[in-house]
């Protein structure tokens, strides 16, 4: 679970003052307070911008469901996570980026993956593949559904 901003904080914190000093100048029921005060962990996140627990499934939800995965080969060994972001960029919404590496050495293997928005992937598969970065020739196509790994049984 993820820290609240402090936006959402002190919003949180200025609906609870009103609260009580609402209950301590008129006399209301707890039960009205306790309503004010529930009705404010939902306005807080929205009045500064960041979206409730109670929301947070769904724009990851549609977000998971309009991004594709690119392969993008003949990496540079030197090429990092940014300067593949910036480069795909400049083509679409890119969600991620992950640069393969060997697990034995930590080395680059020379190949990654990024997520982009799936209207954008055509626009950046036709602009990016079989062009020059860093002094390679980029191979960039949809990434295949990797298969199900079997465990051999010895």
């Amino acid at each position: 679970m993820k820290s609240p901003q402090i936006s959402t904080v002190i919003i949180a914190l200025v609906f609870a003052i009103f609260a009580y000093i609402i209950s301590s100048t008129v006399t209301i029921t707890p039960a009205v307070v306790s309503v004010i005060v529930f009705i404010s962990a939902f306005i807080a996140p929205l009045l500064s911008g960041v979206p409730s627990t109670a929301n947070t499934n769904a724009p990851t939800q549609k977000i998971s469901e309009d991004v594709k995965t690119l392969y993008v080969g003949n990496l540079p060994y030197r090429a990092n996570e940014t300067a593949i972001r910036e480069l795909f960029s400049n083509h679409g919404t890119v969600q991620s980026v992950r640069l393969m590496k060997d697990k034995h050495t930590g080395k680059r293997r020379g190949f990654g993956f990024v997520e982009m928005a799936a209207n954008d992937i055509d626009k950046a598969i036709s602009a990016l593949n079989d062009t020059e970065f860093q002094q390679r020739t980029l191979k960039v196509r949809e990434a295949k559904d990797r298969p199900e790994r079997t465990e051999a049984v010895d």
